[in-house]
């Protein structure tokens, strides 16, 4: 997985609440057994009529929002089933960094898992991130995971919390299996022990 340290990109708001993870990846999209391929159908139902005509009105489908990797909405984003498909498709669409109020328990644990940086900010900072993306073309910010800061390049400056473990999850790139392969010495001296006490038995 790739480190995460600092990114900095264009801003994308989905001003809902309660986005549940059918509406970020819908259930007839969960049938291929990669982890790629899901960004194409992010907001599928949002994004375009059962007809497939672009819903021009939705915030993806704007041209202003074209290449956008930092995603603002309300809160308890990621609710409903646990599928992570919804960080996967999230993910491939370009999206590195996720910025609410609140998430779910399972979708926020998700994310860390998949190297996207979900951000709980207070109601009253998002909405203000609301205000700026929306009231400014080509809005950008920059996320600062080491000194858990964000930025924009109008002196907006917000202090963000992260337990320190899923921090140094995203600094160092790891993801469940990472984290293990740190302790292969320790492992492989367990292994090679345990059948050398098995050897010795008469």
């Amino acid at each position: 997985m790739e480190a995460f340290k600092s990114h900095t990109g264009l801003v994308a708001p989905v001003d809902r609440v309660n986005v549940d993870t059918d509406a970020i990846i819908p259930k007839q999209f969960l049938k291929r057994i990669e982890r790629t391929g899901f960004g194409q159908f992010l907001f599928f139902e949002w994004r375009y009529t059962q007809s497939g005509e672009i819903i021009k009105d939705f915030s993806l489908n704007q041209p202003r929002y074209e290449g956008a990797s930092v995603l603002i909405s309300r809160a308890n984003f990621g609710c409903g089933s646990s599928r992570e498909h919804a960080p996967w498709a999230i993910l491939d669409y370009g999206f590195k960094v996720v910025i609410a109020p609140s998430y779910a328990d399972i979708f926020y644990n998700n994310c860390f898992k998949n190297g996207i940086l979900p951000i709980k900010l207070t109601e009253e900072q998002v909405e203000e991130l609301f205000q700026r993306t929306t009231g400014s073309e080509g809005y950008k910010l920059t996320v600062d995971l080491e000194n858990k800061v964000i930025k924009d390049e109008q002196g907006l400056s917000i202090a963000f919390d992260l337990d320190e473990h899923r921090r140094q999850f995203l600094l160092q790139g790891l993801d469940d299996i990472g984290l293990t392969l740190q302790h292969e010495d320790k492992i492989s001296a367990y292994e090679a022990a345990h059948v050398a006490r098995l050897g010795a038995r008469p």
